[in-house]
C-alpha cells in the first residue's frame, strides 16, 4: 500500500534534507560557479541563450530541442509591464483567456490551463494574478513537457525565474508610474551584500489599479526578501519569501449579440459593483541548494511550501438580445497548501569520444485543497432578464452550491539522457509519475480515490551543420487527470477514467545570428486524445474517444540587431479542429481561442546616449470565443509605442502608450458572453533611479 499522506509528507522532507546534506560528504572543493543572474548596471537586452529550465541541466539554448521564448528584464521593463498577461501578449503561439476576471488562463497551442505556471522551474498552480516586479525572467515553454514538468503541460509550460540576491554588488534601485485611468505603481528593489558570501535582496511593489472599465479598481501589494549564502567555493544556499496580496474588481467583460460582441458596451459593466470583488493572499517560500561535488557532477534540492487563500465574487452576462441581458451570480472560496520537494543529480562525462549529460531527478509533492461556492438566487430564480436601457442588479440572495475538500499526493522519478556525438546530438528522457487523488464532495457526501502512474517519454534529434546553427526533430508527451488541472473534486464519472494524452512532434531550426541575436523557426502537431465523448450506443455514457489537433508553425527573433537596436519579433500560423467528436463539440469544430495568425513585435532604438524610442505590435486574426464556435472575436491590430529619457546616470523617464491608434479590440474570452473588450488608447508616465 501506498504510504499515508503523513508518511508521505516525511518522506519528501527526509529526501530533501538527505539531499541538502549531501555536500558535506564531498571531500573535493572547487570554486564555485554560480549558475544563477547575476544583474549588472549594464542593459543585457531582449537575447537570452540560457536553456536549463527545458533540460534541467547546463544547456543552451541553441541545444534544447523545441520552442522557447525569453521575455528578459530589460524587454519587460522597457514594455512597462507589471503583470504576467500583459507579458504574455507578446509571446507567439499563446492567447489569454479572461480568467473569469480574476486569475491567470492561457492558452498554449491551442490548449487552455489556470495551472500551467512555474517558479524557478517548481509548480505554482493555483489560480491567481501573478506579478512581474520579483521575476528576473519569463520562459514559454511550447508543446508537451511532462518529462520536466510533470502532469498538465500539454500545450506547454510558464516558468518565471525569480530575482536573487547577488553577493558581488550592492544596488538601490525604485520605480512609479502613473497612467491615464489613476492607476500608478511604487516599487523598489535594494541588493546588500552583508559579506564575501552572503547578501539579501528585497523586492516590493504596491499598484493601485483602474482601467477604462465602469466601476473597475483594486490594488495590489507584494514584497519578496532573498538571502543567497556561499556556503563553501562548491556550495550555494538560496532562500525567498514572498507575499502577495491582491483585491479587486471581479469584472466578467461583456456578452455578445449576433455572433459579436455586442456593440456600445466596452466601458459598460454588467455586474454589481458592491458584490464583485475578489482578493487573493499567497504565501511561497523556496530554499534550495546548489553543490558541485567534483567538476563532473552536481546536485541541487529545493523545497517549496506555498499557502493560497482566494475569494471571488460575481454577478455576469449569460444572454442577451438587443433590449436585455440575463444574469447569474455566485461566490466562491478556494484554499490550497502545496508541499513540493524536488532533487536533480546531473553528471558530465566522455566515453569513446562521445559526450555525456546525464539527469537523474525525483519530485514529491502534497497538495491540501478546500472550496466553497454559494449561487445567487433572484427570489428563488437562478437567473435574471433586466433592460439593458436601466440597467440595475436585482436584490439576490446566496444559496448554498457545493463544498468539498481534496488531498493530492505525487510522486516523481525521471532520467534524461543527452548525448553529443559533435555534430549530432540526441536527447532521450522517462518521467514516472504516481498521481494520487482523494477528494469529498461535502455538498452531496461523495468520496472518490483516484490512482494514476504514467510514464512520459522525451526524445530529440539535434543537427549542427555549424556551431551556431541547429536542426531538430523532437517527441513529447504529457497527460491530465480527468478531474481538470486544478484537481479540485472527483466525480463517479472522473473517478473511473484514464488521464487525457498529449503528444507533441516538432520540427525546428535555431540560428545565433550573433552571441546576442538568436532565432528560431518551428513547425509542429499537437494531439490531445482520451477526451470525454458521448456513447451514441449507449445514451447517457461517456467514452474516451474524443480527440483534437493542432498544427502550426511559429517564428521568432530576439536580442540586439546593432548596438542601438534591440527586438523581439514573433509570428505563429495555427490550425486546429475537433478530429473526433468530444463532449464539448462535434467533429470538425474549431478550437477557441485559436487565430489562424499571430504577429508580436517590440522593438527599442536608441537614439542617443540618452534618448531612446520603443514601438509594438500585436496582431491577431478573427477567432472563435469558446468551442461552440458561435461567437467570433474579430481580428485586430494594436500599436503600442514608448520613449525613454535618462536625465542622468542615475535617473530615467520613460513615457509608454498602449494602442496609439485607439483600436477597438476584444483579445479575449471567457464563455461566448464574458468577452473582454481591449482597453482604449492610454499612456503611463513613469520614473526610476539607480545607484
Amino acid at each position: 500500500m501506498f504510504p499515508s499522506t503523513y508518511h508521505r509528507r516525511a518522506i519528501l522532507l527526509a529526501g530533501c534534507a538527505i539531499a541538502v546534506a549531501t555536500p558535506a560528504l564531498a571531500d573535493e572543493q572547487r570554486d564555485y560557479l554560480p549558475g544563477q543572474i547575476v544583474v549588472s548596471a549594464e542593459r543585457d537586452g531582449y537575447g537570452e541563450d540560457d536553456g536549463s529550465t527545458a533540460t534541467r541541466t547546463p544547456t543552451p539554448l541553441i541545444d534544447v530541442p523545441q520552442a522557447v521564448t525569453i521575455i528578459t528584464a530589460d524587454q519587460m521593463e522597457d514594455q512597462g509591464l507589471r503583470q504576467l498577461g500583459d507579458a504574455l501578449r507578446y509571446v507567439p503561439g499563446v492567447s489569454l483567456g479572461t480568467g473569469e476576471g480574476h486569475r491567470d488562463q492561457v492558452l498554449l497551442r491551442g490548449q487552455s490551463t489556470t495551472a500551467g505556471f512555474f517558479i524557478d522551474g517548481l509548480r505554482d498552480d493555483a489560480q491567481y494574478y501573478r506579478p512581474l516586479y520579483n521575476v528576473e525572467r519569463i520562459e514559454v515553454l511550447k508543446g508537451a513537457n511532462a518529462l520536466i514538468f510533470g502532469r498538465g503541460a500539454g500545450g506547454g509550460a510558464i516558468n518565471r525565474v525569480m530575482k536573487s540576491a547577488d553577493t558581488m554588488n550592492d544596488f538601490i534601485g525604485a520605480s512609479a508610474s502613473l497612467n491615464s485611468f489613476g492607476a500608478y505603481s511604487l516599487s523598489a528593489d535594494v541588493n546588500q551584500p552583508l559579506s564575501d558570501t552572503v547578501a539579501l535582496r528585497l523586492n516590493g511593489t504596491y499598484e493601485e489599479l483602474n482601467n477604462h472599465r465602469d466601476f473597475y479598481s483594486g490594488r495590489f501589494f507584494g514584497i519578496s526578501p532573498t538571502l543567497t549564502a556561499d556556503l563553501g567555493p562548491d556550495t550555494r544556499l538560496t532562500a525567498s519569501y514572498t507575499y502577495d496580496d491582491d483585491d479587486r474588481v471581479t469584472d466578467r467583460g461583456v456578452p455578445s449579440l449576433g455572433g459579436v460582441p455586442i456593440s456600445g458596451y466596452d466601458n459598460f459593466f454588467f455586474g454589481d459593483e458592491n458584490f464583485n470583488h475578489s482578493t487573493n493572499q499567497a504565501h511561497i517560500a523556496r530554499t534550495r541548494i546548489d553543490h558541485d561535488l567534483s567538476d563532473a557532477l552536481s546536485i541541487n534540492a529545493s523545497l517549496q511550501y506555498a499557502d493560497y487563500d482566494k475569494y471571488y465574487g460575481n454577478v455576469l452576462p449569460e444572454t442577451t438580445t438587443a433590449t436585455t441581458v440575463r444574469l447569474s451570480g455566485y461566490e466562491a472560496g478556494n484554499t490550497r497548501q502545496n508541499l513540493i520537494g524536488q532533487t536533480n543529480l546531473v553528471a558530465t562525462f566522455d566515453t569513446g569520444g562521445v559526450g555525456h549529460t546525464l539527469l537523474i531527478g525525483a519530485e514529491a509533492m502534497t497538495q491540501d485543497s478546500s472550496a466553497i461556492r454559494r449561487n445567487a438566487s433572484f427570489s428563488g430564480a437562478s437567473s435574471v432578464t433586466v433592460p439593458l436601457a436601466n440597467f440595475a442588479v436585482p436584490a439576490f440572495t446566496m444559496v448554498a452550491n457545493s463544498q468539498s475538500e481534496s488531498e493530492l499526493s505525487t510522486l516523481s522519478f525521471y532520467a534524461q539522457e543527452q548525448l553529443d556525438f559533435g555534430p549530432v546530438q540526441l536527447v532521450a528522457g522517462l518521467r514516472y509519475e504516481r498521481f494520487d487523488l482523494e477528494s469529498t464532495n461535502i455538498a452531496n457526501g461523495f468520496s472518490g480515490d483516484r490512482v494514476d502512474e504514467k510514464w512520459s517519454p522525451r526524445l530529440g534529434l539535434i543537427v549542427k551543420p555549424m556551431e551556431n546553427v541547429s536542426l531538430y526533430a523532437s517527441y513529447a508527451t504529457s497527460f491530465l487527470p480527468q478531474s481538470g488541472d486544478q484537481f479540485s473534486v472527483l466525480s463517479a464519472l472522473s473517478e473511473t477514467l484514464v488521464p487525457e494524452r498529449f503528444e507533441n512532434l516538432e520540427l525546428g531550426a535555431k540560428w545565433a545570428i550573433t552571441p546576442g541575436l538568436f532565432a528560431t523557426a518551428a513547425v509542429f502537431q499537437l494531439d490531445r486524445s482520451n477526451s470525454q465523448a458521448p456513447d451514441q450506443a449507449n445514451p447517457g455514457q461517456i467514452i474516451l474517444t474524443g480527440e483534437t489537433r493542432v498544427q502550426g508553425v511559429e517564428l521568432s527573433l530576439a536580442g540586439e540587431v546593432t548596438h542601438d537596436l534591440q527586438l523581439s519579433l514573433g509570428y505563429t500560423l495555427l490550425d486546429g479542429e475537433v478530429r473526433s467528436t468530444t463532449s464539448a463539440a462535434p467533429a470538425g469544430r474549431g478550437l477557441q481561442q485559436l487565430p489562424r495568425h499571430q504577429v508580436s513585435a517590440w522593438a527599442r532604438y536608441q537614439l542617443t546616449d540618452r534618448l531612446g524610442l520603443g514601438a509594438g505590435l500585436i496582431h491577431q486574426s478573427r477567432q472563435f470565443a469558446t468551442i461552440s464556435n458561435a461567437v467570433v472575436l474579430p481580428s485586430y491590430a494594436r500599436v503600442d509605442a514608448a520613449v525613454y529619457y535618462d536625465v542622468s546616470d542615475v535617473v530615467s523617464l520613460q513615457l509608454n502608450v498602449e494602442n496609439l491608434l485607439d483600436a477597438d479590440y476584444y483579445p479575449s474570452s471567457h464563455t461566448d458572453n464574458n468577452i473582454q473588450p481591449g482597453e482604449p488608447i492610454n499612456a503611463s508616465l513613469g520614473a526610476r533611479v539607480r545607484f
